[in-house]
């Protein structure tokens, strides 16, 4: 018996890609994907975490995609809130003129 270290398999970039599809479709558990692909767990859930991180940065302002919309989302509502609260009081305005 020799002392050589056990080769460590090499995983190509598409291979890596296509495991963190199938882990992130949902359709599985991130753990039966590693399984069903020969992969150790915690090497898919690295490789996940880490298309995540990367994944999630908004054009390096270090803000989340989802975070920025959310964002948007309520400075919208604010200003629909607004323009709302005025035609309510035009609305009263009017009506009280008409009597």
């Amino acid at each position: 018996m020799t002392n050589k270290k056990q080769q460590k398999p090499a995983y190509t970039q598409e291979f890596q890609d296509t495991a963190i599809q199938l882990a992130l479709k949902g359709n599985k558990t991130t753990a039966e994907v590693a399984r069903e692909l020969g992969l150790p767990e915690w090497k898919l859930y690295g490789w996940v975490q880490s298309w995540r991180k990367k994944n999630s940065k908004d054009a390096g302002h270090g803000k989340s995609r989802a975070d920025e919309e959310f964002r948007k989302l309520q400075k919208r509502n604010k200003e629909l809130e607004q323009e709302n609260e005025i035609l309510k009081k035009a609305a009263a305005y009017f009506a009280k003129n008409l009597r």
